[in-house]
């Protein structure tokens, strides 16, 4: 992996970005054309702004 600290392969069940996105994105995709088919968008990027937030705050 290019840029990675590791020599060859990340340590099993490190999560690295690529392997977050490949995960999260589906997900988030899919939960956001839910909520625009039941007509809940706004609530549902709501939820996911303050999800967002809190992670930050945390990790700080």
């Amino acid at each position: 992996m290019p840029g990675s600290p590791y020599m060859d392969e990340p340590p099993h069940g490190l999560w690295t970005w690529p392997r977050l996105l490949r995960w999260l994105t589906p997900t988030f995709i899919a939960l956001s054309v839910v909520a625009a088919w039941q007509g809940l968008l706004i609530e549902w990027f709501g939820l996911s702004a303050a999800l967002l937030l809190a992670s930050a705050i945390m990790r700080k």
